[in-house]
C-alpha cells in the first residue's frame, strides 16, 4: 500500500471518526448526563464544607458545547488511528474485502479498547470516588489498556501462526482463548480500583455505566460501517472507462 492510499485512508478514517463522535456525542446528551447530574448532586448533598465562588465553567457548557468538544476530538484521533490499523490489517489477517476488515478493526478497537478494561475497572460518574486515588485509578486504568492491546496484537498474530496447520477455526479459536486467559490473568493480579461511596445510589452508577457502554458502542459501530464504505471506494480498483478511445478505434477501422 503506497503512501498517497495511507494517506487517503487517514483523511477518510478522521472524517469518519468525525462523523462517530457526533452520534455518539447525541447518544451522550440524551442518555447520560441524567446520571452525571445524580452524581454531581450527590457530591454537592455529601460535601461537609460549603462551595465558596462560582464555577470557572458552567454545567450548562459542560454539558453541551464541553462534552461535544471531547466527544469530538476522541472521535477524529481515535478515527485516525484506526485507519492506520486498517491499513496494516488489511489482507493480513485473513481474506476480508475492506468493508470486513474495517469491522474487525472497529470490534477490535472497542474490545481491547474499552470494554474489556472496563470488566476489571468500571467507569464511574464524575465527582465519584476519592480524589487521592485519582492518580492511581488513571494509571492502573490506562496499564490495563495497554495490557489489553498488547495481548489482542499478541493473540491475532499467534492466530496467524497457527493458522496453516491448524485451519483458520481452531486456530482463531486457540488464540481468543489464549487471549481470555492471559486477560484473566491480568485481571487477578491487577490491584482493584473501584471506590464507589457508600450510599451512592445503585440506579444511577448502572445507568452512568450503561450509558458510557452505549456511546462506546454507537461510536465504534458508527465508525466501522461508515469508514468500511469509505474505505472500499479507496482501495477497489475502478474500471477504466474508453470514453475518448471508442473514436479513435472507429476512425483506424475504417
Amino acid at each position: 500500500m503506497n503512501s498517497r492510499t495511507v494517506r487517503a485512508l487517514l483523511v477518510r478514517g478522521m472524517l469518519a471518526g468525525l462523523c462517530a463522535g457526533l452520534v455518539a456525542f447525541v447518544f451522550a446528551y440524551l442518555v447520560g448526563e441524567g446520571p452525571v447530574e445524580a452524581a454531581i448532586a450527590f457530591e454537592e448533598a455529601g460535601a461537609a464544607h460549603e462551595m465558596g465562588g462560582e464555577e470557572l465553567v458552567s454545567r450548562t457548557v459542560q454539558s453541551t458545547a464541553g462534552l461535544a468538544t471531547g466527544v469530538l476530538v476522541f472521535g477524529v484521533a481515535v478515527g485516525g488511528i484506526a485507519a492506520l490499523a486498517f491499513c496494516f490489517a488489511l489482507g493480513r489477517i485473513g481474506r476480508f474485502g475492506a468493508r470486513a476488515t474495517s469491522g474487525l478493526v472497529a470490534l477490535g478497537a472497542f474490545l481491547t479498547l474499552y470494554l474489556v478494561p472496563i470488566l476489571k475497572y468500571p467507569a464511574n460518574p464524575p465527582a465519584v470516588g476519592d480524589p487521592d486515588t485519582l492518580d492511581q485509578r488513571t494509571a492502573l486504568y490506562f496499564l490495563m489498556i495497554a495490557l489489553t492491546v498488547l495481548l489482542g496484537i499478541a493473540a491475532v498474530l499467534l492466530g496467524r501462526h497457527l493458522g496453516p496447520r491448524w485451519g483458520n477455526w481452531n486456530a482463531s479459536i486457540a488464540a481468543t482463548a489464549g487471549f481470555v486467559a492471559a486477560t484473566a490473568v491480568a485481571m487477578v493480579f491487577l490491584p482493584a480500583g473501584d471506590n464507589v461511596p457508600k450510599g451512592f445510589p445503585a440506579t444511577d452508577l448502572w445507568e452512568f455505566r450503561m450509558a458510557s457502554l452505549g456511546i462506546q458502542a454507537l461510536l465504534w459501530a458508527t465508525f466501522g460501517l461508515l469508514f468500511g464504505y469509505l474505505a472500499e471506494r479507496v482501495v477497489t480498483p475502478q474500471p477504466t472507462t474508453m470514453t475518448g478511445e471508442t473514436p479513435k478505434l472507429t476512425a483506424a477501422v475504417g
